[in-house]
């Protein structure tokens, strides 16, 4: 079953260098962000080994929200090989998820 890693500024570079990978910006104190949680939870055990799902803590690492200018959270970024294909702020369905990760894998 695959798990949604938590990305801090050490390997945030290398996590996110190859593959399909969505990157969730979210903060603790979030209610939307804790809100679309288990939604990754379960597209982390659906894309196990296809596509990595990560999470990046704003409050801890807000140099990477910046480079990602992001305004809003949770903020949701689709990358293929360190690239944003797609991006999403708010909490999405799941469907909306799937889809972006199917179409870059």
């Amino acid at each position: 079953m695959g798990d949604v890693k938590h990305l801090d500024k050490d390997n945030f570079k290398e996590e996110i260098g190859s593959g399909v990978v969505l990157v969730d910006f979210w903060a603790p104190w979030c209610g939307p962000c804790r809100a679309i949680a288990p939604t990754l939870d379960k597209l982390a055990g659906d894309f196990d080994g296809k596509a990595k799902i990560t999470k990046v803590n704003t409050d801890d690492y807000p140099e990477l929200a910046q480079e990602f200018e992001v305004m809003g959270i949770p903020a949701l970024f689709v990358l293929k090989d360190g690239e944003i294909v797609e991006r999403f702020t708010g909490v999405q369905p799941i469907a909306v998820l799937q889809q972006a990760i199917n179409k870059n894998l």
